[in-house]
Protein backbone atom coordinates (compact mmCIF):
# COMPACT_ATOMS: atom_id res chain seq x y z
CA UNK A 1 0.00 0.00 0.00
CA UNK A 2 3.09 2.38 0.79
CA UNK A 3 4.37 1.20 -2.17
CA UNK A 4 1.55 1.83 -4.29
CA UNK A 5 0.90 5.56 -2.39
CA UNK A 6 4.92 6.78 -2.98
CA UNK A 7 4.24 5.46 -6.76
CA UNK A 8 1.60 7.82 -7.11
CA UNK A 9 2.77 10.37 -6.04
CA UNK A 10 5.88 9.82 -8.02
CA UNK A 11 3.25 10.16 -11.08
CA UNK A 12 2.19 13.19 -9.52
CA UNK A 13 5.43 15.49 -9.83
CA UNK A 14 6.03 18.65 -12.13
CA UNK A 15 7.45 16.93 -15.24
CA UNK A 16 7.66 20.09 -17.18
CA UNK A 17 9.55 21.90 -14.36
CA UNK A 18 11.43 19.61 -13.70
CA UNK A 19 12.79 19.44 -17.29
CA UNK A 20 13.03 22.86 -17.19
CA UNK A 21 15.53 22.46 -13.66
CA UNK A 22 17.34 19.96 -15.37
CA UNK A 23 18.33 22.05 -18.34
CA UNK A 24 19.54 24.88 -16.13
CA UNK A 25 21.82 22.74 -13.96
CA UNK A 26 23.05 21.20 -17.16
CA UNK A 27 23.79 25.05 -18.39
CA UNK A 28 25.11 25.90 -14.96
CA UNK A 29 27.67 22.92 -14.89
CA UNK A 30 28.89 23.47 -18.13
CA UNK A 31 28.97 27.80 -18.15
CA UNK A 32 30.90 27.42 -14.60
CA UNK A 33 33.14 24.92 -15.80
CA UNK A 34 34.08 27.57 -18.99
CA UNK A 35 34.17 30.39 -17.06
CA UNK A 36 36.61 28.83 -14.46
CA UNK A 37 38.64 26.54 -16.60
CA UNK A 38 40.53 29.10 -18.28
CA UNK A 39 44.03 29.17 -16.93
CA UNK A 40 46.48 26.47 -16.63
CA UNK A 41 46.65 26.98 -12.88
CA UNK A 42 43.12 26.55 -12.63
CA UNK A 43 43.22 23.31 -15.08
CA UNK A 44 45.52 21.56 -12.62
CA UNK A 45 44.06 22.05 -9.53
CA UNK A 46 42.46 18.96 -7.83
CA UNK A 47 39.28 17.92 -8.75
CA UNK A 48 37.41 18.87 -5.83
CA UNK A 49 38.90 22.45 -5.40
CA UNK A 50 37.48 23.16 -9.01
CA UNK A 51 34.61 25.02 -9.14
CA UNK A 52 32.47 23.24 -11.76
CA UNK A 53 33.30 20.08 -9.84
CA UNK A 54 31.64 21.76 -6.60
CA UNK A 55 28.91 23.21 -8.38
CA UNK A 56 28.07 19.64 -9.72
CA UNK A 57 27.97 18.24 -5.84
CA UNK A 58 26.14 21.10 -4.56
CA UNK A 59 23.35 19.90 -7.62
CA UNK A 60 22.99 16.58 -6.18
CA UNK A 61 23.37 17.71 -2.12
CA UNK A 62 20.18 20.22 -3.50
CA UNK A 63 18.46 17.81 -5.37
CA UNK A 64 18.82 15.35 -2.23
CA UNK A 65 17.08 18.11 -0.16
CA UNK A 66 14.81 18.70 -2.17
CA UNK A 67 13.40 15.21 -2.64
CA UNK A 68 13.70 15.04 1.30
CA UNK A 69 11.19 18.18 1.48
CA UNK A 70 8.81 16.40 -1.04
CA UNK A 71 8.35 13.64 1.11
CA UNK A 72 6.71 15.24 3.76
CA UNK A 73 3.69 17.29 3.40
CA UNK A 74 4.03 20.86 3.24
CA UNK A 75 1.65 21.60 6.08
CA UNK A 76 3.64 19.61 8.31
CA UNK A 77 6.35 21.26 7.32
CA UNK A 78 4.71 24.78 8.13
CA UNK A 79 4.65 23.68 11.57
CA UNK A 80 8.18 23.91 11.85
CA UNK A 81 8.38 27.80 9.74
CA UNK A 82 8.16 29.65 13.29
CA UNK A 83 11.16 27.76 14.41
CA UNK A 84 13.15 27.85 11.35
CA UNK A 85 12.65 31.60 10.75
CA UNK A 86 14.16 32.19 14.78
CA UNK A 87 16.95 29.89 13.79
CA UNK A 88 17.81 31.96 10.47
CA UNK A 89 17.62 34.81 12.61
CA UNK A 90 19.69 34.14 15.33
CA UNK A 91 22.27 32.89 12.42
CA UNK A 92 21.73 36.42 10.78
CA UNK A 93 22.70 37.84 14.00
CA UNK A 94 25.58 35.81 14.78
CA UNK A 95 27.21 36.71 11.28
CA UNK A 96 27.76 39.99 12.71
CA UNK A 97 29.62 39.11 15.34
CA UNK A 98 33.66 39.13 13.99
CA UNK A 99 35.22 35.76 14.58
CA UNK A 100 31.77 34.12 13.71
CA UNK A 101 31.07 35.72 10.61
CA UNK A 102 33.43 36.11 7.89
CA UNK A 103 33.98 38.90 4.84
CA UNK A 104 36.51 36.61 2.56
CA UNK A 105 37.78 40.12 1.74
CA UNK A 106 34.64 41.41 0.23
CA UNK A 107 34.14 44.22 2.90
CA UNK A 108 30.84 42.34 3.63
CA UNK A 109 30.19 40.12 6.98
CA UNK A 110 28.04 37.33 4.76
CA UNK A 111 29.64 33.94 5.62
CA UNK A 112 30.02 31.65 7.98
CA UNK A 113 33.41 29.65 7.46
CA UNK A 114 32.83 25.95 8.29
CA UNK A 115 35.94 24.79 6.72
CA UNK A 116 34.13 22.34 4.18
CA UNK A 117 31.58 25.02 3.13
CA UNK A 118 31.10 28.83 3.31
CA UNK A 119 27.61 29.30 4.88
CA UNK A 120 25.75 32.21 4.05
CA UNK A 121 22.72 32.82 6.38
CA UNK A 122 21.52 35.22 4.22
CA UNK A 123 19.95 32.46 1.48
CA UNK A 124 18.45 30.40 4.41
CA UNK A 125 16.41 33.18 5.76
CA UNK A 126 14.77 33.98 2.55
CA UNK A 127 13.43 30.30 2.62
CA UNK A 128 12.67 30.92 6.70
CA UNK A 129 11.07 33.87 6.47
CA UNK A 130 8.66 32.91 3.31
CA UNK A 131 7.52 29.81 5.48
CA UNK A 132 7.02 31.93 8.76
CA UNK A 133 5.12 34.49 6.66
CA UNK A 134 2.87 31.89 5.03
CA UNK A 135 2.00 30.24 7.47
CA UNK A 136 1.23 34.09 9.37
CA UNK A 137 -0.86 34.95 6.59
CA UNK A 138 -2.75 31.73 6.08
CA UNK A 139 -5.53 32.73 8.90
CA UNK A 140 -8.78 33.43 7.84
CA UNK A 141 -9.25 36.27 5.87
CA UNK A 142 -11.48 38.32 8.23
CA UNK A 143 -8.74 38.49 10.73
CA UNK A 144 -6.42 40.07 7.81
CA UNK A 145 -8.49 42.94 7.55
CA UNK A 146 -6.99 44.00 11.22
CA UNK A 147 -4.37 46.12 11.10
CA UNK A 148 -1.90 44.82 13.76
CA UNK A 149 -1.94 41.81 11.80
CA UNK A 150 -0.71 43.68 8.63
CA UNK A 151 1.86 45.08 10.98
CA UNK A 152 3.17 41.95 12.07
CA UNK A 153 3.24 40.45 8.54
CA UNK A 154 5.91 43.81 7.80
CA UNK A 155 7.45 42.81 11.63
CA UNK A 156 8.36 39.34 9.72
CA UNK A 157 9.67 40.89 6.88
CA UNK A 158 11.41 43.97 8.35
CA UNK A 159 13.43 42.18 10.97
CA UNK A 160 15.60 39.70 8.46
CA UNK A 161 15.46 42.76 6.11
CA UNK A 162 17.30 45.24 8.42
CA UNK A 163 19.67 41.76 9.82
CA UNK A 164 21.19 41.54 6.23
CA UNK A 165 21.64 45.56 5.42
CA UNK A 166 24.04 45.30 8.35
CA UNK A 167 25.76 42.93 6.90
CA UNK A 168 25.93 44.85 4.34
CA UNK A 169 24.11 42.91 1.63
CA UNK A 170 21.83 45.31 -0.24
CA UNK A 171 20.76 42.70 -2.77
CA UNK A 172 19.40 39.93 -0.54
CA UNK A 173 17.93 42.06 1.66
CA UNK A 174 15.78 43.70 -1.32
CA UNK A 175 14.61 40.47 -2.47
CA UNK A 176 12.73 40.76 0.65
CA UNK A 177 10.33 43.59 -0.44
CA UNK A 178 9.00 42.19 -3.44
CA UNK A 179 8.33 38.92 -1.89
CA UNK A 180 6.76 39.88 0.92
CA UNK A 181 4.32 42.11 -0.64
CA UNK A 182 3.52 39.22 -3.40
CA UNK A 183 2.47 36.82 -0.78
CA UNK A 184 0.46 39.56 1.34
CA UNK A 185 -1.39 40.60 -2.37
CA UNK A 186 -1.79 36.86 -2.57
CA UNK A 187 -3.11 36.37 0.93
CA UNK A 188 -5.82 38.83 0.74
CA UNK A 189 -4.58 41.65 2.57
CA UNK A 190 -6.33 44.79 1.96
CA UNK A 191 -5.76 46.74 -0.74
CA UNK A 192 -5.55 49.95 0.62
CA UNK A 193 -2.79 48.78 3.11
CA UNK A 194 -0.56 47.92 0.21
CA UNK A 195 -1.13 51.19 -1.76
CA UNK A 196 -0.13 52.61 1.14
CA UNK A 197 3.02 50.57 1.59
CA UNK A 198 3.78 51.02 -2.30
CA UNK A 199 3.83 54.45 -1.70
CA UNK A 200 6.31 54.38 1.45
CA UNK A 201 8.36 51.76 -0.12
CA UNK A 202 8.67 54.81 -3.37
CA UNK A 203 8.91 57.80 -1.38
CA UNK A 204 11.58 56.11 0.87
CA UNK A 205 13.32 54.85 -2.01
CA UNK A 206 13.07 57.90 -3.86
CA UNK A 207 14.35 59.90 -0.86
CA UNK A 208 17.36 56.78 -0.47
CA UNK A 209 18.90 58.08 -4.00
CA UNK A 210 18.56 61.93 -4.04
CA UNK A 211 20.31 61.16 -0.46
CA UNK A 212 23.33 59.15 -2.09
CA UNK A 213 23.18 60.98 -5.23
CA UNK A 214 22.98 64.48 -4.25
CA UNK A 215 23.41 65.23 -1.20
CA UNK A 216 26.43 66.02 0.64
CA UNK A 217 28.94 63.07 2.12
CA UNK A 218 28.20 64.22 5.94
CA UNK A 219 24.48 64.36 5.12
CA UNK A 220 24.24 60.95 3.41
CA UNK A 221 23.02 58.17 5.20
CA UNK A 222 26.16 55.34 6.15
CA UNK A 223 26.78 53.13 3.54
CA UNK A 224 29.90 51.16 2.53
CA UNK A 225 31.84 53.30 -0.21
CA UNK A 226 31.37 50.27 -2.50
CA UNK A 227 28.00 50.87 -2.51
CA UNK A 228 27.58 53.83 -3.10
CA UNK A 229 29.86 53.64 -5.94
CA UNK A 230 27.84 50.90 -7.44
CA UNK A 231 24.87 53.52 -6.85
CA UNK A 232 26.80 56.55 -8.93
CA UNK A 233 28.13 54.19 -11.76
CA UNK A 234 24.50 53.01 -12.64
CA UNK A 235 23.29 56.16 -12.64
CA UNK A 236 26.39 57.50 -14.46
CA UNK A 237 27.05 60.20 -11.48
CA UNK A 238 30.23 61.86 -12.11
CA UNK A 239 33.17 61.33 -9.06
CA UNK A 240 33.08 65.06 -8.67
CA UNK A 241 36.16 66.49 -6.44
CA UNK A 242 36.30 69.04 -4.04
CA UNK A 243 36.34 72.18 -5.31
CA UNK A 244 40.00 73.00 -5.42
CA UNK A 245 41.23 69.84 -5.63
CA UNK A 246 44.82 69.55 -7.14
CA UNK A 247 44.58 67.77 -10.51
CA UNK A 248 46.74 64.30 -8.96
CA UNK A 249 42.99 64.37 -7.17
CA UNK A 250 41.03 64.77 -10.37
CA UNK A 251 42.50 62.18 -11.93
CA UNK A 252 42.60 60.05 -8.83
CA UNK A 253 38.59 60.04 -9.00
CA UNK A 254 38.45 59.43 -12.81
CA UNK A 255 40.56 56.81 -12.64
CA UNK A 256 38.30 54.94 -9.81
CA UNK A 257 35.24 55.59 -11.35
CA UNK A 258 36.76 53.87 -14.57
CA UNK A 259 37.65 50.76 -12.60
CA UNK A 260 34.37 50.60 -10.75
CA UNK A 261 32.50 50.73 -14.24
CA UNK A 262 35.02 48.00 -15.25
CA UNK A 263 32.48 45.19 -14.41
CA UNK A 264 29.32 46.62 -16.06
CA UNK A 265 30.92 47.48 -19.05
CA UNK A 266 32.61 44.14 -19.81
CA UNK A 267 29.45 42.61 -19.15
CA UNK A 268 27.69 44.55 -21.56
CA UNK A 269 30.76 44.12 -24.30
CA UNK A 270 30.46 40.01 -23.09
CA UNK A 271 26.47 40.15 -24.36
CA UNK A 272 26.85 42.15 -27.05
CA UNK A 273 30.03 40.37 -28.71
CA UNK A 274 27.94 37.11 -28.33
CA UNK A 275 25.87 38.11 -31.09
CA UNK A 276 23.22 35.59 -32.58
CA UNK A 277 24.99 31.96 -32.19
CA UNK A 278 27.91 33.42 -29.66
CA UNK A 279 31.17 32.33 -30.40
CA UNK A 280 30.85 28.72 -29.24
CA UNK A 281 31.61 27.01 -25.94
CA UNK A 282 35.04 28.14 -23.81
CA UNK A 283 35.85 30.67 -26.89
CA UNK A 284 34.49 33.46 -25.44
CA UNK A 285 37.46 36.50 -24.81
CA UNK A 286 36.02 38.78 -22.85
CA UNK A 287 36.32 35.46 -19.55
CA UNK A 288 39.53 33.77 -21.09
CA UNK A 289 41.60 36.90 -21.34
CA UNK A 290 40.21 38.53 -18.10
CA UNK A 291 38.80 41.30 -19.01
CA UNK A 292 35.41 40.10 -17.59
CA UNK A 293 36.96 39.70 -14.31
CA UNK A 294 37.55 35.96 -13.41
CA UNK A 295 36.41 36.09 -9.46
CA UNK A 296 33.35 37.21 -10.14
CA UNK A 297 32.48 35.59 -13.87
CA UNK A 298 31.03 32.39 -12.27
CA UNK A 299 29.05 33.98 -9.56
CA UNK A 300 27.22 37.32 -10.59
CA UNK A 301 27.83 37.32 -14.24
CA UNK A 302 27.30 33.96 -15.59
CA UNK A 303 25.10 35.06 -17.22
CA UNK A 304 27.29 37.55 -19.24
CA UNK A 305 30.00 34.15 -20.49
CA UNK A 306 26.53 32.37 -21.47
CA UNK A 307 25.87 35.41 -23.78
CA UNK A 308 28.95 35.96 -25.41
CA UNK A 309 29.09 32.06 -25.31
CA UNK A 310 25.89 30.84 -27.16
CA UNK A 311 24.73 34.51 -28.10
CA UNK A 312 21.21 35.80 -28.30
CA UNK A 313 19.96 32.10 -28.81
CA UNK A 314 21.53 30.64 -25.86
CA UNK A 315 20.36 34.00 -23.80
CA UNK A 316 17.02 32.91 -25.19
CA UNK A 317 16.85 29.39 -23.97
CA UNK A 318 17.96 30.59 -20.40
CA UNK A 319 15.19 32.86 -19.91
CA UNK A 320 12.66 30.73 -21.25
CA UNK A 321 13.77 27.99 -19.50
CA UNK A 322 13.30 30.54 -16.30
CA UNK A 323 9.71 31.03 -17.62
CA UNK A 324 8.96 27.46 -17.69
CA UNK A 325 9.84 27.10 -13.58
CA UNK A 326 8.47 30.13 -13.10
CA UNK A 327 5.22 29.48 -15.18
CA UNK A 328 4.74 25.62 -13.36
CA UNK A 329 4.89 27.63 -9.92
CA UNK A 330 2.09 29.79 -10.69
CA UNK A 331 0.09 27.51 -11.75
CA UNK A 332 1.06 25.22 -8.75
CA UNK A 333 -0.11 28.35 -6.28
CA UNK A 334 -3.14 28.52 -8.24
CA UNK A 335 -3.97 24.55 -8.13
CA UNK A 336 -3.04 24.46 -4.25
CA UNK A 337 -6.19 23.55 -2.52
CA UNK A 338 -5.75 25.74 0.51
CA UNK A 339 -4.55 29.48 1.30
CA UNK A 340 -1.19 28.34 3.16
CA UNK A 341 -0.45 26.64 -0.40
CA UNK A 342 -1.10 28.85 -2.19
CA UNK A 343 0.77 31.68 -0.30
CA UNK A 344 3.80 29.36 0.02
CA UNK A 345 3.58 29.13 -3.54
CA UNK A 346 3.28 32.53 -4.38
CA UNK A 347 6.33 33.70 -2.44
CA UNK A 348 8.77 30.94 -3.38
CA UNK A 349 8.05 31.92 -7.42
CA UNK A 350 7.71 35.95 -6.27
CA UNK A 351 11.67 35.49 -4.60
CA UNK A 352 13.01 33.02 -7.90
CA UNK A 353 11.19 36.06 -9.69
CA UNK A 354 13.48 38.61 -8.44
CA UNK A 355 16.25 36.71 -8.15
CA UNK A 356 16.54 35.73 -11.93
CA UNK A 357 15.14 39.55 -12.92
CA UNK A 358 17.80 41.65 -10.90
CA UNK A 359 20.88 39.32 -11.96
CA UNK A 360 19.86 39.45 -15.48
CA UNK A 361 19.21 43.01 -15.20
CA UNK A 362 22.89 43.63 -13.35
CA UNK A 363 24.31 41.80 -16.62
CA UNK A 364 22.95 44.28 -18.87
CA UNK A 365 22.69 47.11 -16.80
CA UNK A 366 18.87 47.59 -15.95
CA UNK A 367 19.74 47.28 -12.67
CA UNK A 368 22.53 48.03 -10.27
CA UNK A 369 25.45 45.49 -9.59
CA UNK A 370 24.18 44.17 -6.15
CA UNK A 371 25.62 40.93 -5.83
CA UNK A 372 22.17 39.09 -6.22
CA UNK A 373 23.22 35.48 -7.94
CA UNK A 374 21.06 33.79 -10.54
CA UNK A 375 19.51 30.45 -9.04
CA UNK A 376 21.27 27.49 -10.46
CA UNK A 377 23.58 29.03 -12.66
CA UNK A 378 25.90 31.02 -10.81
CA UNK A 379 28.29 29.38 -8.28
CA UNK A 380 27.66 28.71 -4.76
CA UNK A 381 26.61 26.20 -2.23
CA UNK A 382 23.94 28.18 -0.36
CA UNK A 383 22.49 29.62 -3.15
CA UNK A 384 22.12 26.13 -4.56
CA UNK A 385 20.79 24.31 -2.42
CA UNK A 386 18.27 26.99 -1.64
CA UNK A 387 17.40 27.43 -4.85
CA UNK A 388 16.35 23.71 -5.15
CA UNK A 389 14.42 23.49 -1.49
CA UNK A 390 12.52 26.45 -2.75
CA UNK A 391 11.54 23.95 -5.94
CA UNK A 392 11.29 21.32 -3.81
CA UNK A 393 8.30 23.20 -2.12
CA UNK A 394 6.67 23.66 -5.33
CA UNK A 395 6.93 20.22 -6.38
CA UNK A 396 5.25 19.14 -2.74
CA UNK A 397 2.28 21.90 -3.21
CA UNK A 398 2.04 20.20 -6.08
CA UNK A 399 2.28 16.60 -5.36
CA UNK A 400 -0.40 17.18 -2.59
CA UNK A 401 -2.65 19.83 -4.48
CA UNK A 402 -5.44 16.78 -4.65
CA UNK A 403 -5.63 15.75 -1.05
CA UNK A 404 -7.36 17.97 0.40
Amino acid sequence: MFEASLMDRQARVDKLQIAALLGLMGIGGLFVYSATMVSESAQAAALYDQSWFRQIVWYGLGIGAAAVVCIIDYRSLSRWSYILYSLTILLLVAVLIPGIGTTHGWGARRWIDLGFFQFQPSEFAKLAFIAAQANFLSRPADELRVPMIFFKALGLMALPFLLIMKEPDLGSALVLVPTGIAMMFVAGIPRRYLVNLGVAVGLLGALFLVDVLFMPSNWQIKLEDYQKRRLWVYFGKGYSPSEGAPQAEIDRLRKQQFDDSHNVRQALISVGSGGLTGKGWREGTQNALGYLPRSVAHNDFIFSVIAEEKGFVGSVIVIALYGVVLFCGLRTAGQARDRLGKILAAGVVALLFSHVFINIGMNIRLMPVTGVPLPLLSYGGSSVLCSLIAIGILQNIYMYRKTY
